[in-house]
């Protein structure tokens, strides 16, 4: 239907005027996927008392807002708030609440939501901002290490077993790297990073966070045995390595603008140093390292001040909140010590309390992946120790750190021999980190992960922490829950018994994060391990960010075990905004003795091209066996392709039927339905690595749905299979005995 051009801009205008008035109705809740949601909602029990309150801006950007919350029969309580968020300083009593907010003076009143405290709420309370000062500056230093460190001489004979030899090693560490690591100056990087990235950009930058991060770490590592020991070759290092540190240019290579990781680490290192050493420094080193921090942690502030708070507003920014935690931390421990400390505290310590990572909901999970998981946890720990003992605020004690770690366990479970979904997911887990941040944990479940990791964590995180760790005391080991779903990434983890070291386990995905940042073109998504050996894998390798083959293979749909069509094409993994918006969603979880049963719609991730793209997925826990079903449909013809990729070839059985096995553990792939198998070629894998490609496919007019329907045969057992349709037209599926209908 045509319209004229005057009929076209009334139309227009009267949808602007309703959106609009929506706008004002609820503008806490904006329509730009990258801007903060508006939470508490939904009527929700809350994991943390108090809740941390968040919305997106009022378009008149004012500078104060008001937050009234309200406890059911009572009067509502209001707080006056000068950024975007909100977490009171003490726990609420448990009820039901509602809350609302307002630009201060203002009538325009955001929607009303609803909460729960309930007796199941973790208290986790944070002082306010001047309470918090007081408390870090009435603390000499070193601030940042417990009060169980003492010199090696007081250890008792006990402590003496157990951490000697960890002492020794560091010690070893310290002097194995003196001279041996390059002297750090300004001219070992000449390149100037532009856009593109080039490879040889790449690798500098790689360079620069690697040589920094050796820098850094031997500085503290050496610090830390001057004051166990009182052996003056490692002041003599630490000092060294500091001043080093301090000469580079912060507005050389190692700049913020240049590489961000590098700056942060260099500021990092040296507060930490300066507030071990405080004793040791004179006068001009002194002056000379906090000038050093201070240059370089106004470019972190400055960046993440702008805007009022740039993150409050757009969280959804992976180095940001990175960049956040170190400034948190080196504001703790430079208060008193440099000037603009105070500011860089107030700006950002509550708000990182508020909401310590963008990447899921308070229960915990991690959009970008594992890997991306397990980088965080290592920056967790090396950055929540010294806080948690500068400030008093134990950041573990955080339910979100709780989910944190119980989606580690389920995801990374003891003997996982690669990552979950997102960049670096090929990549083998590091079982010396998780096992460090359970260790700080009081929990059954972190406990029991600690005990069947096994090993231990670093030496140098080891010898900063509390004696004894947290979880030396809990004495009940309990493994978490077999199956787990994790609403606010999208992802659902099922196992065959997760206390077993030959379990199954069988990984789902369709995520609301869709491909943004380091998250792949994976929704409805799957893997599949038996005994920690990956079976149905993600294929292709992270060589870097935004490189050719990440663009072209690594990130796309065709390298992951999803659905593509005509040849590969997939889900939409281009542009900015429009990652998120190509998102995916679980419509439905359900975990029973028997079998658990999840459900993806990836409709959105296709961008327009499909007009259905289900996945259900049951596990069967007694046969020991995965039913996949997709539906899909368009308004055209397409050739529909069931991806599958293995680290060994496929064997192929029939047109029908395909068979993994390495290493002892195997899987046959049967295809119930029409679709037949093709083998596909992929990108070239990782050196010393093997990659195999095929896909089921079915030819389907555009005129109704076309239908997977396969099955998982871990151990490749053969089960009998058997598909009824009734009257009614209901099928049932029965798998060895086990009837499953098809809704």
């Amino acid at each position: 239907m045509k319209f004229p051009r005057q009929a076209i801009g009334r139309l227009l205008a009267a949808s602007t005027l309703l959106l609009c008035v929506n706008a004002r109705a609820d503008w806490a809740q904006s329509t730009d996927v990258l801007v903060i949601n508006p939470a508490p909602a939904l009527g929700q029990v809350q994991a943390q008392n108090p809740p941390g309150f968040t919305w997106a801006r009022h378009p008149t950007g004012p500078a104060q807002y008001e937050v009234e919350v309200t406890l059911a029969g009572a009067a509502p309580v209001s707080t006056l708030v000068e950024r975007n968020w909100y977490l009171p300083a003490k726990a609420l009593a448990i009820g039901n609440y509602s809350w609302r907010v307002r630009p201060l003076g203002s009538t325009d009143w955001s929607a009303v939501r609803t909460f729960s405290v309930a007796a199941r709420s973790v208290v986790f309370e944070v002082p306010d901002n001047a309470t918090l000062r007081s408390r870090i500056t009435q603390r000499a230093h070193p601030r940042s290490l417990p009060p169980s460190f003492v010199p090696m001489s007081k250890w008792n004979a006990a402590r003496l077993a157990e951490l000697d030899p960890v002492a020794s090693r560091i010690a070893n560490e310290v002097k194995s790297q003196i001279g041996a690591l390059p002297v750090l100056t300004d001219a070992r990087w000449p390149l100037v990073i532009s856009a593109p990235l080039t490879a040889a950009m790449n690798a500098q930058q790689a360079d620069i966070r690697a040589r920094i991060n050796e820098a850094s770490r031997q500085l503290q590592a050496a610090a830390v045995m001057w004051r166990l020991k009182g052996d003056p070759l490692f002041l003599t290092e630490a000092l060294r390595k500091g001043d080093q540190l301090a000469a580079l240019s912060p507005s050389g290579p190692t700049s913020f603008v240049n590489q961000d990781q590098g700056t942060r680490e260099i500021a990092m290192a040296l507060s930490k140093g300066a507030d071990v050493l405080a004793g040791d420094l004179d006068a001009a080193r002194r002056t000379a390292w906090l000038e050093a921090i201070a240059a370089r942690t106004r470019d972190i502030y400055a960046s993440l001040a702008g805007d009022n708070g740039r993150l409050d507003q757009y969280p959804f920014d992976s180095h940001g909140n990175t960049d956040l935690v170190f400034l948190v931390l080196i504001s703790s421990l430079t208060l008193g010590d440099i000037a603009d400390a105070q500011k860089w505290f107030d700006f950002s310590f509550r708000a990182y309390a508020n909401s310590p990572s963008p990447w899921s909901g308070p229960e915990g999970g991690y959009a970008n992946g594992t890997a991306y998981a397990e980088y965080t946890a290592g920056y967790l720990v090396a950055l929540w120790d010294p806080l948690t003992q500068a400030t008093g605020v134990n950041f573990y004690a955080k339910p979100w750190s709780t989910g944190f770690l119980d989606f580690a366990t389920e995801f990374t479970p003891p003997g996982a021999r690669t990552h979950a979904f997102g960049d670096a997911s090929e990549t083998a887990p590091d079982a010396r980190v998780f096992h460090a941040f359970a260790s700080r944990l009081w929990s059954p479940r972190a406990a029991w992960y600690v005990k069947n990791l096994g090993g231990s964590e670093d030496s140098l995180s080891l010898l900063q922490a509390p004696y004894p760790l947290p979880v030396a005391s809990t004495t009940f080991l309990s493994p978490p829950a077999n199956s787990a779903y994790y609403p606010s990434i999208g992802w659902t983890a099922m196992h065959s018994d997760l206390g077993s070291p030959g379990r199954t386990s069988v990984y789902f995905k369709s995520s609301p994060y869709g491909s943004f940042n380091h998250s792949h073109g994976d929704q409805n998504g799957l893997l599949l391990s038996v005994a920690g050996q990956p079976l149905l894998v993600k294929a292709g390798w992270y060589d870097w960010y935004g490189s050719p083959l990440w663009l072209s293979w690594y990130h796309q749909t065709k390298s992951q075990n999803a659905v593509t069509f005509d040849g590969g094409q997939g889900q939409l993994v281009d542009g900015y905004r429009e990652t998120l918006q190509h998102n995916g969603k679980i419509t439905a979880f359900s975990a029973q003795p028997a079998y658990d049963y999840t459900e993806g719609d990836a409709l959105m991730a296709y961008g327009g091209a499909l007009t259905m793209a289900k996945r259900q997925l049951w596990y069967l826990r007694g046969a020991d066996a995965v039913l996949v079903r997709d539906k899909l449909s368009a308004t055209v013809p397409h050739t529909y392709e069931f991806n599958l990729h293995a680290p060994v070839a496929f064997v192929v059985e029939s047109a029908a039927s395909v068979k993994v096995a390495i290493n002892g553990q195997s899987v046959c792939v049967r295809s119930l339905g029409a679709a037949s198998w093709a083998a596909r070629t992929g990108a070239a894998p990782k050196p010393g690595t093997v990659e195999a490609h095929g896909a089921f496919t079915v030819a389907n007019d555009g005129k109704s749905a076309a239908e997977f329907l396969v099955l998982l045969d871990v151990g490749c057992k053969r089960p009998l299979v058997t598909i009824t349709t009734s009257k009614a037209g209901v099928r049932t599926v029965t798998v060895a005995g086990q009837a499953l209908t098809l809704n």
